[in-house]
């Protein structure tokens, strides 16, 4: 399909993102160019004016938001899409109140890049479109019954097609425009509402004096225009809906005959960042359960080296009270304190490991030690296992490449796979954990295996499921697997299971290599 005219700019600091992105736009019929930061995207936009902006949220310089900014403030029609990630959902829904067209997520998915692509053409033809139709309303108010009639009809055709909801009223606030968005919106009908009902009764109490006072001033977009402002509307059932409204008002030669609204139902996105906000509420929780787990397993690993240092201390003042120390008791000394320092040392690496792992931070990726990380792991759980009758052995290959990756949400992953194998095993068993790189696949690969009672095969499909559970109740919320899985998806890696009942279960982690920014191959 051929796209005359519609030039796009797409801002991303990965070259291989932006020369992949770019063919498929140009087989798409776009005109395309590309910006490898915000401050060259903005001069650019300027200067050549797409109709179409597609940045990412995180790059060096200025961000997407900031970039959003600047290219509204540059022309309020050009429509932008914005690129993040899963974890950023709070910067997209950010993006979406600045007026951004649409969203969509790395890593990007052709479906979803279309679709908001459709929708970002959409919304400039319809802004474009009744843009010239407000202007037309202006210079002819009062033209003949043969040009009003073509009035009608672009309305009729045009505005009720409006994603957004319209609103026109004349300088005294009479409703003439009530397009089929404001019908679903507010819960009126057009024929109750046009000639019938005024502006200001579709407001809550003390805001439409508040949205004209904002017309009026300079504060958002300008005298007589009003930009992305936010207020709250009341539908014919007496319910309060938060929109986002722009408006500006209607002049026939210097007198004032009417304003025009725009507004966006702001429901449905305040309720996706609540539902983002439960999901990372509950995702923390499960990673205290976690923690609570792993603080009751160490409380005598650390009780028993305290124990320890605490009678080497005692020993130590009763030997000093006796006098100045003979040279045997001077080697003695030095050799409970060389035991004390050993044993404050794994004590220190305990609790350091424990507040790093309760610590709710942002997805932060670096260089990862494969290896490193696994040792930290079983450390926090030695005793747990040990306590469980429960045997571990490790196979981790030497000279293992580094990962890109958030070593605490990693670390999560893993402490979850080895409380699921303790778990499936009450009476005891083996876990075994290796570490392997795949230099075909460029991948790193943890496996966890145990031979406890395994997974039935007509609960595999959904054990990554939110909230589905084996386990009895009051013994697990069935969040684990799902966090690994997702916390593994924004490493832009791969999770499998294989499990037979009565035999064990063994699940394999794939990551991709420090250097690799695509997807990982494989499953």
């Amino acid at each position: 399909m051929v796209r005359k005219d519609w030039k796009l700019l797409l801002i991303d600091d990965d070259p291989g993102i932006r020369k992949v992105m770019s063919i498929a736009l140009q087989d798409a019929g776009y005109e395309v160019l590309t910006a490898a930061d915000g401050e060259s995207g903005v001069a650019l936009c300027g200067k050549e004016r797409p109709k179409i902006v597609i940045t990412d949220i995180r790059m060096p310089g200025i961000d997407g938001i900031e970039v959003l900014k600047r290219i509204k403030e540059l022309d309020t029609d050009v429509e932008v899409i914005v690129i993040t990630a899963f974890s950023e959902i709070e910067l997209a829904i950010k993006a979406l109140q600045l007026d951004a067209s649409d969203f969509i997520t790395k890593p990007i998915n052709d479906d979803a890049l279309w679709v908001a692509l459709k929708r970002a053409e959409e919304r400039y033809t319809t802004r474009k479109d009744l843009k010239d139709y407000t202007a037309l309303i202006e210079e002819r108010w009062m033209e003949t019954a043969e040009e009003l009639a073509k009035t009608f009809h672009f309305q009729r055709n045009l505005i009720e097609s409006s994603i957004d909801g319209i609103i026109a009223c004349d300088s005294e606030g009479r409703v003439l425009i009530f397009n089929k968005s404001m019908e679903q919106m507010l819960g009126y009908s057009k024929d109750k509402v046009v000639d019938r009902m005024s502006l200001y009764q579709f407001f809550s109490l003390g805001e439409v004096e508040k949205f004209y006072k904002k017309l009026y001033a300079e504060e958002y977009g300008g005298r007589n225009r009003l930009y992305l402002y936010e207020s709250t509307l009341i539908s014919k059932a007496g319910n309060k809906i938060p929109v986002q409204l722009s408006a500006t008002v209607l002049f026939q030669e210097e007198e004032e005959i009417g304003v025009v609204g725009f507004f966006r139902d702001l429901r449905d996105i305040r309720k996706m960042a609540q539902q983002f906000a439960d999901q990372a509420r509950l995702l923390h929780q499960d990673k205290m359960i976690s923690l609570g787990k792993l603080a009751a397993s160490v409380v005598h690993e650390i009780n028993n080296p305290l124990s320890g240092i605490l009678n080497y201390t005692r020993l130590m003042i009763k030997i000093l009270s006796r006098g100045a120390l003979s040279s045997e008791s001077t080697e003695k000394f030095q050799s409970y304190l060389g035991l004390m320092e050993s044993e404050i040392s794994r004590c220190s690496k305990i609790v350091s490991n424990l507040l790093a792992f309760s610590r709710k931070s942002r997805l932060e990726f670096s260089a990862v030690d494969i290896n490193e990380l696994l040792k930290k792991c079983i450390l926090l759980s030695e005793h747990k296992l040990i306590l469980q009758n429960i045997r571990i052995t490790t196979r981790l290959q030497t000279d293992m490449p580094m990962v890109l990756g958030d070593f605490s949400q990693l670390q999560q992953c893993v402490i979850n796979l080895i409380f699921n194998a303790i778990d499936a095993m009450p009476r005891g068993g083996d876990i075994l954990i290796e570490s392997s790189f795949n230099p075909d696949k460029k991948v790193v690969e943890v496996a966890i295996t145990d031979n406890g009672v395994g997974i039935a095969k007509e609960d595999l499909n959904y054990i990554f499921d939110p909230f589905f559970t084996t386990k009895k109740e009051g013994k697990g919320l069935g969040l684990g697997l799902s966090t690994v899985y997702g916390i593994i998806d924004r490493h832009k890696g791969a999770i499998s299971v294989q499990s037979e009942v009565g035999k064990g279960t063994r699940f394999a982690l794939k990551l991709p290599l420090k250097q690799e920014t695509g997807e990982v191959s494989g499953s």
